[in-house]
C-alpha cells in the first residue's frame, strides 16, 4: 500500500517531501472551500429568484385582475345583495388587494430566507480559521534514536 505522494505507508519521507504532500493537501481543501462557497452562493440567488418571481406574480395580479375581477365581483355582490353598487366595487376591490398581499408575504418569506443564508460567510470564516490553526502549528520534536537500539514491536497473538 503507498501515500498519496506515492511513498510506501511507514517509510520515512524527507522534510521536503512533508512540504510539498502539505501543500498539495492545503490547495485541494481551498479548491474544496471555493467550491462549497459557490454552490452556496447558486443556492442564496435561487431563492432570490424565487422571491422576485413571486413579487411579480403579485404584481401581474394586482393589475391585470383588477379590471376584469373587480366588474364580475362587484356585480356579483350586487345581483346578490342588492347593496350600492359603489359599496360593491369597493369590496371587489378589497378582495383584489388581499389576493395580492398574500403573494406578497409569500415573496417576503422567500426573501428572508435567502437574507439569512451566511452561506459564503460560513466558508470564508472556515478558510480564515484553517489559516489561522496552520499559522500557529508546530512541528511536533522527535525523539533522536539511540544507536544501536532495536525497537519493540508489539505483535498479536493470533
Amino acid at each position: 500500500m503507498s501515500a498519496p505522494d506515492g511513498n510506501p505507508v511507514g517509510a520515512e519521507r524527507s522534510i521536503g517531501q512533508l512540504v510539498a504532500a502539505a501543500t498539495t493537501e492545503m490547495s485541494a481543501l481551498v479548491h474544496d472551500e471555493i467550491a462549497l462557497a459557490k454552490a452556496q452562493l447558486k443556492q442564496d440567488v435561487k431563492r432570490g429568484a424565487v422571491s422576485g418571481g413571486a413579487f411579480s406574480a403579485a404584481g401581474a395580479v394586482l393589475i391585470f385582475s383588477l379590471p376584469m375581477l373587480s366588474f364580475a365581483l362587484a356585480y356579483g355582490i350586487r345581483t346578490w345583495s342588492h347593496w350600492n353598487l359603489a359599496i360593491c366595487f369597493l369590496l371587489s376591490f378589497a378582495a383584489n388587494v388581499l389576493v395580492a398581499a398574500v403573494l406578497a408575504l409569500i415573496g417576503t418569506v422567500f426573501a428572508k430566507k435567502a437574507k439569512k443564508s451566511q452561506g459564503p460567510q460560513k466558508v470564508a470564516a472556515s478558510m480564515k480559521e484553517t489559516a489561522g490553526v496552520l499559522q500557529n502549528a508546530k512541528p511536533h520534536p522527535r525523539p533522536e534514536p539511540v544507536e544501536g537500539s532495536a525497537k519493540a514491536v508489539a505483535r498479536s497473538s493470533s
